[in-house]
């Protein structure tokens, strides 16, 4: 059996903004030859990274090989807005279902715990700090949304602060949310340097092939040959982590998994005169009720972040895409218009996820010996950290809890071209509804 890739990864357009605040840093080598593993990881985002260190701390006499297809920190793991949620997202809330989701913040706190000990562990310098989260509403139909998540929030007995306009505006500096709920449970993070800390801190039986991606999947008598650029890998075992790219890879995926790419922008670190009228709070977030919705950032260095928009299956054009993203900032902070100038952004870039019909995850074994945990929705760096380490232990025979009936099961969806006109109408009256949300 042999599973070609025509497109094994995304190639943007523009470099992260995130990486690009960072020090270089040297990659680790392509990988160049033939070597056999006892498992290799498709992917070096949080997923992968996680199953490997899983699968390396159990079983410390076995080789594992991660492959990533570009620089840990320049791919998509570094390129999303850095929220670590220790909750349920509220697209995923459901009053109704307070046990199932009782059951799944607890792995998604005990995931956060395990992730804050590796920073400090590893001494990972990425900006870590609890800050909570915010959620605005700026339509009736948004406040709507945000009740909904309350009286999740109320059910699991969560703690949060309801807050007004006025409340918004003297914390955030802007009178764009009518509505607002403030969470504890979230952590903001720099994620094109957590990334790179968790990659550092891979166990010494854990081998990382960089700008390697994988072309190619075969299986003979047994065992799995990833084919690369430069290089083949043979392990009996095969993990896919690489999101929506999976489906290249993985038997029966592509019914599943789409790629939907989303944009932002960053500033540079704004004046302290401009910073002392935009609210109290100097580091916070702010996730839109809706989910097509705008989302927003202040950093401890003084930048605002903006990210909003989403494509189909390809990167839109960046001029297109900076002048949509800066409507929606000067949208919230008209303040800013003349202090921002004709360049408002330092950095604009584009980001892919993989999105399934239902918004749940594709994990578990694909065919004997390929695992795969892919399908993330923007579900974040929490819940993709932990999928990926419980679909080590499912593969190392460890009890496990049923990620089908906590998380569901990615369906199926119609095949191209009726999905891509699927997504257009959809994503037409989603953007719609969400209004001023966007």
């Amino acid at each position: 059996m042999t599973i070609r890739n025509s497109i094994s990864h995304p190639q943007y357009l523009e470099p992260c903004g995130w990486q690009s605040l960072l020090i270089r840093r040297c990659p680790e080598p392509a990988l160049d030859g033939a070597a056999d593993y006892d498992l290799v990881v498709v992917g070096a985002g949080y997923t992968g990274l996680a199953a490997a260190r899983t699968w390396a701390e159990a079983r410390p006499h076995e080789r594992i090989a991660v492959v990533d297809a570009s620089t840990v920190g320049e791919g998509s793991p570094g390129r999303n807005s850095g929220f670590m949620l220790e909750i349920a997202l509220a697209d995923d809330a459901d009053p109704a279902a307070v046990d199932r989701m009782a059951r799944c913040n607890a792995l998604l706190r005990h995931t956060m715990e395990g992730l804050r000990g590796l920073v400090r562990d590893h001494d990972i310098r990425c900006q870590l700090a609890r800050t909570g989260t915010y959620r605005g509403a700026a339509t009736a139909r948004g406040v709507r949304y945000l009740e909904n998540y309350r009286a999740f929030l109320d059910a699991a007995g969560l703690s949060y602060e309801r807050l007004d306009a006025d409340a918004l505006e003297a914390r955030l500096g802007t009178r764009y949310y009518r509505y607002g709920l403030y969470s504890p449970d979230c952590s903001l993070v720099q994620p094109a340097a957590l990334i790179r800390g968790l990659a550092d801190a891979l166990p010494g039986n854990v081998r990382l092939y960089e700008e390697t991606p994988a072309l190619a999947l075969s299986r003979e008598g047994g065992v799995w040959r990833v084919d690369c650029p430069k290089g083949i890998l043979r392990a009996p075992r095969v993990l896919l982590a690489n999101n929506a790219f999976a489906r290249e890879l993985g038997v029966g995926l592509r019914s599943r998994l789409a790629v939907m790419y989303t944009y932002a922008g960053l500033t540079a670190p704004l004046a302290p005169a401009v910073l002392d009228g935009l609210g109290s709070e100097s580091s916070w977030g702010l996730l839109p009720a809706h989910r097509l919705g705008t989302t927003l950032r202040r950093t401890a260095d003084g930048r605002l972040m903006v990210r909003s928009f989403y494509g189909y299956e390809r990167e839109a054009d960046n001029a297109a895409v900076a002048a949509q993203l800066e409507a929606c900032l000067l949208q919230r902070y008209p303040q800013l218009a003349r202090v921002l100038g004709r360049t408002p952004f330092e950095h604009v870039w584009g980001g892919a996820t993989g999105l399934t019909y239902n918004g749940a995850p594709v994990w578990g074994e694909a065919a004997p010996g390929l695992l795969v945990s892919a399908g993330c929705n923007g579900g974040g760096v929490v819940k993709g950290t932990l999928l990926g380490s419980l679909l080590a232990k499912h593969a190392l025979g460890d009890a496990v809890p049923d990620v089908a009936q906590l998380f569901g099961s990615a369906s199926w969806m119609p095949p191209e071209p009726i999905r891509q006109l699927g997504f257009a109408m959809i994503s037409r009256l989603a953007r719609r509804a969400a209004g001023l949300e966007t």
